[in-house]
């Protein structure tokens, strides 16, 4: 089992940063991928960023290529994702997502997944 906690979520002005954490707890976390998805009022949840288990992929929908950067923290079981120049458009509730080996790091399906993180851009 691995339970995800997500933080780091708030209101940013257009061309801001934020970073998001998920803190999981649980052995397992290691050794799976681990991923961030985000859902706007009104739309499905999309893919935004993925990493492999011990790090050395990362995978980034459009959107968030070069400007996202998904990592994390092997020792403090923490999976980051820092946004940097923020537009409205990326204005949604952030989730944290883990453990996609019964299909692939982009789509999952994923078999745990955090409360989410509020992100909202406006000036």
């Amino acid at each position: 089992q691995v339970q995800l906690v997500e933080s780091g979520g708030g209101l940013v002005q257009p061309g801001g940063s934020l970073r998001l954490s998920c803190a999981a707890s649980g052995r397992t976390f290691s050794s799976v991928g681990a991923a961030w998805f985000r859902q706007a009022p009104g739309k499905e949840r999309e893919f935004v960023a993925a990493i492999s288990s011990r790090g050395g992929n990362t995978y980034y929908a459009d959107s968030a290529k070069g400007r996202f950067t998904i990592s994390r923290d092997m020792g403090k079981n923490t999976v980051y994702l820092q946004m940097n120049s923020l537009k409205p458009e990326d204005t949604a509730a952030y989730y944290c997502a883990a453990d996609a080996r019964r299909g692939t790091l982009r789509t999952g399906p994923y078999d745990y997944w955090g409360q989410g993180t509020q992100v909202t851009v406006s000036s």
